[in-house]
């Protein structure tokens, strides 16, 4: 049973679907979410100068639970940056430019690479990794610019991303607001990603393919022209690029070794993965740079800290904001919800329970329409902790399935924003394969809607 429900319930609710009109008119959610603290603190204390200070302490209680996440892309980020400039990633992605012979094997060669690099790289860096060596013998095998681009997208943005198995950034924050173990939602999401992953990625191909025999998408002279590739640090030879091409790899393999020998998850794999890649940066830097390596591991590492904080810099005031809806609102403002709460999105899971007949149908078409209308403003990441929170409400009322609701309110959120819907979203790989990110999209569009219905369906019946 749950308890009465409040204005202070009543304020919450009222906010998640301000925030949600928000996304949909495409405007930034920063002042809503603040507003929205800021109210709740109003009501629960009575006091306007704790409903002040609680604005500031719900963002630090908000990077706190995601500094771990924000560092780890960070110092990925400043190693692919030393190994963009020294050239290492070319000699790691070359060898497998041999076996690229056909449109189709490129499109496929292409995309798998990508994801595996993504799930240890994540998206971004991995198309910079990715992008420069085998967009030219992509090109010229026939597989035209956009469908490397479709590639990409989707089987790192899209697949990678949405499972996010290795640094598990995207799975902490659903869980966090859900309140469930991380592990769940990653056990829960393998059976949705596999099947989104294999219907968009089989779709976008069958169209690209039917469109490249009726002529109407081809390769073009322009095309064969560029090649994107820009002139790095000449400062290894190419035999220390060979050792430290391989090296890099098998220390990864270690790392995935560990974890599944030791069953770290969340943090501690976290932990194991960014403690190896600044092992990695700072060894390179320093083989590279000798005498200037000091600086240039600082360097390095500025500049991965200021992508990190710039990508999650629009996270941090939504995520202060549906903290407020389980444990955060206690750490915030201390012991003042009303008597006998479970927390605000418990409370409005029981009423839900008791008042509203909700359907596996229903439930698993909302978090699938949620997930996707917080997509819209483009980061894929700063609407999954709403997908969390809205899957816990809903798995109270149905009984079951908060883990496979929590995943697909992830994977659609993370699909549409995370770069293979939303054209601002998609700047990296139009911009290595010099296409127009709104054509891109575009492309994208069907197979990523019907994947989507596809899974959703699916998940219905794995509740």
């Amino acid at each position: 049973m749950g308890i009465e429900l409040t204005l202070l319930h009543g304020v919450y609710l009222l906010f998640i679907l301000i925030i949600i009109g928000v996304m949909i008119m495409r405007r930034d959610t920063s002042l809503v979410c603040v507003i929205g603290v800021f109210l709740l603190g109003l009501i629960a204390t009575s006091s306007l100068s704790i409903a002040v200070s609680g604005i500031f302490n719900s963002f630090i209680y908000a990077i706190k639970e995601l500094l771990g996440t924000i560092l780890v892309i960070s110092v990925i980020v400043a190693m692919s940056r030393v190994l963009i400039r020294l050239g290492i990633n070319e000699v790691m992605i070359s060898p497998f430019a041999k076996f690229i012979r056909t449109p189709a094997l490129a499109y496929w060669t292409i995309g798998i690479l990508m994801m595996v690099i993504s799930w240890f790289f994540w998206p971004s860096p991995a198309v910079a990794l990715l992008g420069a060596v085998l967009l030219p013998v992509a090109l010229r095998v026939g597989l035209p610019a956009l469908g490397a681009a479709m590639a990409m997208n989707l089987f790192g943005h899209g697949i990678a991303l949405s499972g996010d198995y290795i640094i598990q950034g995207a799975p902490k924050l659903t869980a966090d607001a859900a309140g469930i173990p991380v592990g769940d939602v990653m056990a829960a999401s393998v059976p949705l990603v596999i099947v989104m992953g294999v219907v968009t990625t089989v779709l976008a191909y069958w169209i690209l393919r039917k469109d490249m025999q009726k002529g109407t998408l081809q390769v073009s002279e322009e095309e064969l022209q560029f090649t994107n590739e820009a002139e790095g640090d000449q400062l290894l030879s190419d035999r220390s690029k060979k050792l430290l091409a391989v090296l890099i790899p098998i220390l990864f393999l270690i790392d995935v070794t560990v974890m599944f020998t030791l069953n770290l998850q969340g943090g501690d794999a976290t932990a194991l993965i960014g403690g190896t890649v600044i092992f990695i940066l700072m060894l390179i830097s320093m083989l590279g740079y000798q005498d200037k390596g000091l600086e240039k591991i600082t360097a390095f590492l500025i500049e991965g800290f200021q992508f990190g904080f710039k990508v999650f810099g629009p996270v941090i005031p939504i995520a202060a904001f549906f903290y407020m809806g389980d444990a955060g609102f206690i750490a915030v403002f201390g012991e003042n919800l009303p008597e006998g709460s479970q927390g605000i999105v418990n409370d409005l899971g029981y009423a839900l329970a008791n008042n509203v007949p909700v359907h596996e149908a229903v439930a698993t078409f909302t978090l699938t329409g949620v997930g996707a209308i917080t997509g819209l403003d483009g980061s894929g990441f700063s609407g999954i902790s709403l997908a969390g929170s809205i899957a816990g409400l809903f798995a109270v009322a149905i009984g079951k399935g908060i883990a496979t609701l929590t995943a697909l309110g992830q994977i659609a959120a993370i699909w549409v924003g995370g770069g293979t819907l939303v054209p601002w979203a998609l700047i990296p790989a139009a911009a290595i394969c010099n296409v127009d990110p709104f054509e891109l999209a575009r492309r994208n569009m069907i197979p990523v809607i019907v994947g989507l219905l596809v899974t959703t369906v699916v998940a219905m019946f794995l509740l």
